[in-house]
């Protein structure tokens, strides 16, 4: 843990290239709670990185991919590494073919906004700021997740992350982001 000190407050390169992909590479992991646990370790790092969609073409299990600075491929790997949580894979961004997907779609419904981030998808209230829904998934802790959330604003419902154990939990909790973002709260 004492590598994360050193690398904390570091800078990513900038890149010439203007839609910023060209010096980028995706992570494939095993599951899902590989890439969870090495987004919390990356992002604890001060590395710059995002959970995406891998691109078809290098599906290989989970559903989940972690886009990175290729610049930083070995330092990163290292620390995955020394986590033990190795990628199965590292692809280079090179090409239109091999670009990640978003996982999050929006839906205005002129008050009401809607994110879905890959099977989750939460409502928000614009004016008031409420959670009017949550729906999707199939993981057992969905009910438990919308019980808890709906009726609450914003600001003051419980991040899906600290009361979700699953893949679905997880999802929700990138769309609970993504929706506090666009509703800049």
């Amino acid at each position: 843990m004492a590598f994360f000190g050193l690398l904390k407050g570091r800078k990513e390169k900038q890149t010439s290239d203007p839609d910023g992909r060209n010096d980028r590479g995706l992570l494939i992991f095993e599951n899902t709670s590989e890439v969870i646990q090495a987004e919390n370790i990356l992002k604890q790092a001060g590395w710059n990185i995002k959970v995406m969609g891998p691109p078809p073409e290098i599906q290989r299990g989970c559903d989940l991919v972690i886009d990175f600075p290729l610049i930083e491929e070995l330092n990163i790997l290292r620390i995955l590494e020394n986590e033990h949580i190795p990628p199965l894979e590292m692809v280079p961004v090179a090409g239109p073919l091999l670009q990640p997907v978003d996982i999050f779609h929006i839906k205005d419904f002129g008050r009401y906004l809607m994110v879905r981030a890959a099977n989750m998808k939460i409502t928000v209230d614009k004016e008031t700021g409420h959670i009017v829904n949550v729906s999707g998934g199939g993981c057992p802790d969905v009910p438990y997740l919308a019980y808890e959330m709906v009726g609450h604003t914003l600001a003051d419902a419980p991040s899906p992350r600290d009361i979700g154990h699953t893949l679905c939990g997880y999802a929700l909790h990138l769309a609970y982001e993504e929706v506090k973002r666009q509703c800049s709260v």
